[in-house]
């Protein structure tokens, strides 16, 4: 079972106060090169992993989604989400992605935010959504970059003045332990070629790779947005089935 970090009270205090958890997809700065990816979504039966306050559903169904169940591991999320949502065609369900179990060819399309991450078996995930999905539907999904996620001890490294951010143990992958919010949050560090390659050898056809960075007009709004020119902190990629 994955580690149910959502559910630790200090955990969930510090995420509830972020901008992406105060303002929803609007909060999020990656959210436009995301909606740039996606499909049409009128009329389709989507399954979103991770859905987390069910803001990414929510949407989906004012752009005409035709369903949208909505997987969490967190019971915070989920109460949150359900408290937020009236809507019969959205539901919401508590699941771990690890073991995860979906009927074959039952959606249309696939999305994540910022989840697969914290799940160590990907390969036996991507085969999991693969069979989901029906034939010509796609998967978007946001994870952590490696890089980002690479050093054992994630950090900015300041010499002479200048920052420069780790990049030990990019081939190590595995387990990455780090203090957010609460100590020892559990990730799954793999290196962009391992994810690609789970995708593809579950039949997925990688369409595109966005190693996201914020736009100038972003970095006029939000200053602190500068850090992620340095290194990139999200991959978004979408796949096709």
């Amino acid at each position: 079972m994955a580690q149910n970090i959502y559910d630790t009270p200090e955990f969930f205090q510090g995420y509830s106060g972020l901008a992406r958890s105060v303002h929803g997809l609007d909060g999020a700065p990656e959210w436009p090169a995301i909606r740039a990816l996606l499909p049409d979504l009128a009329g389709r039966h989507i399954v979103d992993l991770g859905c987390g306050f069910g803001w990414f559903a929510r949407w989906a169904r004012s752009q005409g989604a035709a369903s949208v169940l909505g997987l969490d591991l967190s019971e915070n999320m989920l109460a949150r989400a359900r408290a937020e949502t009236s809507d019969p065609a959205v539901r919401y369900e508590r699941a771990d992605l690890e073991t995860l179990d979906l009927p074959r060819e039952a959606f249309d399309f696939a999305y994540s935010s910022l989840a697969f991450h914290y799940v160590a078996d990907f390969g036996r995930l991507a085969a999991t959504i693969f069979r989901a999905l029906k034939p010509g539907s796609q998967l978007v999904f946001s994870i952590e970059h490696p890089i980002y996620m690479a050093p054992a001890q994630p950090g900015w490294l300041t010499k002479d003045g200048q920052r420069s951010w780790p990049v030990d143990h990019y081939a190590v992958e595995g387990e990455r332990r780090t203090d957010w919010f609460a100590k020892g949050v559990l990730k799954y560090h793999r290196r962009l070629a391992t994810t690609l390659n789970a995708l593809i050898d579950a039949g997925f056809s990688v369409r595109r790779l966005v190693e996201w960075s914020p736009t100038p007009q972003q970095l006029h709004a939000q200053p602190a947005l500068a850090d992620e020119m340095e290194r990139p902190m999200m991959a978004i990629i979408a796949a096709q089935k």
